[in-house]
């Protein structure tokens, strides 16, 4: 990648320095042009007001040491004096373009190759106040010439501009590529990378996934060890207690007592598989995947209150709903799910003879009086495998994931839950949803 920016880099700069070269050239050449043909203009203008023609003719031809050369022209455009060559000889000169616009325009230029000079001339023409035109002409090469003359100096120039702009390359690519390699290098420690600001944002969001990443990382490894040790326990129970039945060791009372402990067991497992699948799809889920549509979340609360009935009177809970409709865009499925594990913790986590209370307004509020959740647990009890009371979760058959499968379902739809527990008075968990109307 190094070498491909330096390359590129290296094939800007030759051609910037090539261009820069032919259009500076084609710029001097043109003013080159205009400077001389503005000097021919005041030579004719010397010339005519000295009335140097007359004199020069009386004098005769010769044949000047420098490159100017002076022809003066009658209407008709027959030379009529000529410092280069004998007028006598020299071809009419009326259809010459500086001739036809100097007695058309009162002056006229051109540039191109002289016949009897043999070099790239530049012409100017001028016409006088009897009709006649004076011509003065000066040698001055082709662009081609400006670039021959300017070779060598050019050549070294472009040369060295060549090698400082590789050398600059070089170091802007260096300067370029070391943060992206220090990144590559650690990316633990990121923020000790001294990048330039353009790149600051970048390094700080690559910084940011990356600690999502190992956070996320961590908390499967941490899932993984708890499903193992949870799946583990009452896999163990039911082995136990199969074992004791088959080897015939267990009386027929106990038999009945074990047969009993592994049913328990194997539906406490049956739960926790349910729930971490759950979770799992939750896990792997997007809000794109999941079927969304207009639901009616105090018609799910009362289906939910009479799913849960039977439960809540085998633990002597009194179970009750109010409020009124509220139509939401949700998933109806997982949005039942949530519905059901509130209520079934409600249920599980109170005292016989408690309340909950179940209340749909512009939300969802889910109340109990049962034996609530220390203060120091609060932040916690929406983790994975979380329990405040071990026993009473075993005892109950809890898994350990019902809340955290809630807080997954409020996140997917955007909704927020919020917990607020007194130990001994009861919990009350309330959910806002972002679309509820």
């Amino acid at each position: 990648m190094t070498r491909k920016i330096n390359l590129n880099f290296m094939l800007v700069a030759a051609v910037s320095i090539l261009l820069t070269v032919f259009f500076t050239a084609i710029v001097s050449y043109r003013l080159f042009q205009k400077e001389v043909f503005s000097d021919l203009s005041s030579f004719a203008e010397i010339i005519e007001d000295l009335n140097f023609m007359e004199q020069m003719k009386d004098r005769g031809f010769t044949k000047p040491e420098d490159t100017l050369r002076i022809t003066w022209i009658d209407a008709d455009g027959q030379a009529l004096y000529d410092s280069y060559a004998d007028s006598a000889a020299l071809d009419n000169h009326k259809n010459r373009p500086e001739v036809t616009q100097a007695l058309q325009r009162g002056k006229g230029f051109c540039v191109r190759r002289s016949q009897t000079m043999g070099q790239n001339i530049f012409f100017y023409a001028k016409k006088t106040k009897d009709g006649r035109v004076i011509r003065i002409a000066k040698e001055a090469g082709s662009i081609w010439s400006v670039y021959r003359s300017a070779l060598p100096v050019t050549l070294g120039i472009a040369v060295l501009s060549f090698f400082i702009s590789v050398w600059i390359a070089r170091r802007l690519t260096k300067a370029f590529v070391r943060p992206i390699e220090q990144m590559a290098a650690d990316m633990n420690h990121t923020e000790q990378i001294q990048a330039y600001k353009e790149l600051t944002p970048l390094i700080e969001r690559i910084h940011s996934q990356h600690e999502e990443a190992l956070k996320n990382v961590k908390i499967r490894q941490e899932f993984t060890a708890n499903v193992s040790h949870e799946l583990k326990t009452p896999l163990t129970s039911i082995s136990g207690y199969s074992e004791l039945i088959a080897t015939g060791m267990a009386s027929k009372k106990e038999s009945r007592h074990f047969a009993e402990e592994i049913h328990q067991n194997a539906q406490r497992l049956l739960s926790l598989i349910n729930d971490i699948l759950q979770i799992s799809e939750l896990d792997a889920a997007s809000k794109g995947s999941l079927s969304f549509a207009p639901v009616d979340v105090y018609a799910l609360a009362m289906r939910c209150v009479e799913t849960m009935r039977p439960t809540a009177n085998r633990h002597k809970i009194s179970l009750s709903l109010k409020g009124a409709p509220l139509l939401i865009r949700a998933d109806k499925d997982l949005l039942e799910e949530l519905l059901c594990n509130l209520c079934d913790n409600a249920i599980r986590y109170n005292q016989e003879g408690g309340h909950v209370w179940i209340t749909v307004t512009d939300r969802l509020i889910i109340q109990d009086d049962g034996i609530g959740i220390p203060a120091k647990y609060q932040k916690r009890v929406f983790e994975r495998f979380f329990r405040v009371d071990k026993s009473r979760s075993k005892k109950t058959g809890g898994t350990g994931l019902g809340l955290a499968i809630v807080k997954h379902i409020a996140e997917v739809h955007g909704a927020a839950v919020t917990l607020n527990s007194d130990e001994g008075i009861g919990t009350t968990v309330c959910v806002e949803f972002p679309d509820a109307a």
